[in-house]
């Protein structure tokens, strides 16, 4: 990936809506050579959707926790038990004092109290610890030029 993919992919996370054209223009590209790269990146895995960023709150998501899941036993195999919670919308095996961390967004504290206990109910999970997050300063795509400033 060489430092052009890296514009096109800070572009992209900007606006994935913008024209071949504009996105071209952006990275000093044509709008075919622009649509040539993306789909490269595309058929890499390297950009593996297209996606629009809702405003949690307007669609009735305002609460939003971290939950580490403790257990008894190994949870890797579990990913299935925890995508069938809607309102987790990441889940991640860890290392650490907890094996699962998931990051929850519902409507209200009592909303998160079910799924807390729809999350007890999986196999093998012995405890959460839930931390509920006052407010956001901020959220920020990653870098794709971040390996270049290490």
């Amino acid at each position: 990936m060489d430092h052009i993919d890296r514009a096109l992919l800070d572009q992209l996370q900007l606006d994935a809506t913008q024209s071949y054209s504009a996105l071209g223009r952006a990275v000093g590209l044509s709008a075919g050579a622009a649509h040539e790269r993306v789909r490269k990146l595309r058929e890499r895995g390297v950009i593996r959707r297209t996606t629009v960023d809702v405003d949690p709150a307007a669609v009735g998501s305002a609460v939003l926790a971290y939950v580490m899941v403790d257990s008894t036993s190994w949870m890797g195999s579990s990913a299935e038990d925890f995508a069938a919670v809607p309102e987790i919308v990441e889940a991640h095996v860890i290392a650490g004092s907890a094996s699962v961390l998931v990051k929850v967004r519902t409507a209200t504290t009592g909303r998160l109290q079910d799924v807390l206990r729809r999350i007890h109910a999986i196999e093998g999970v012995s405890g959460t610890q839930a931390t509920v997050v006052l407010e956001t300063f901020f959220e920020r795509p990653l870098s794709p030029f971040a390996a270049d400033q290490g």
